[in-house]
């Protein structure tokens, strides 16, 4: 019974910044992953970034690779996502996603999502 709530979405020009917050019912020491989804409008979902919280490593989409950041402060429950020179191609609502199992597992718990609106 994981809840996660998103925030930090908002318009912002392209080259700019901006970071979202996942906020975790639960301790995250609890749950194998947490990751980041996003679906542009009209599109299918499509993958992120993923942090493995036992071995705190990290894994990126090829498209946002060297300007997304993933980290998580465990104390307060929550997951970052730090996105640097955004472009308009990464307007899209955004969702953090977890799963208690390891490898080979679904996501079991998501967020409701939060827009990012990249402008030229």
């Amino acid at each position: 019974q994981v809840q996660l709530v998103e925030s930090g979405g908002g318009l912002v020009q392209a080259g700019g910044s901006l970071r979202l917050s996942c906020q975790a019912s639960t301790r995250v020491i609890s749950m194998y992953a947490l990751a980041w989804f996003r679906q542009p409008p009209g599109k299918e979902r499509e993958f992120v970034g993923v942090r493995r919280i036992a071995g705190r490593t990290t894994d990126y989409a090829d498209s946002v690779k060297g300007r997304f950041t993933i980290s998580g402060d465990s104390a307060k429950n929550t997951l970052y996502l730090q996105m640097n020179n955004l472009k308009p191609e990464d307007t899209a609502v955004y969702y953090c996603a977890a799963k208690t199992r390891g490898i080979g597992s679904q996501y079991d718990y998501w967020g409701q999502g939060t827009q990012v609106t990249v402008s030229l």
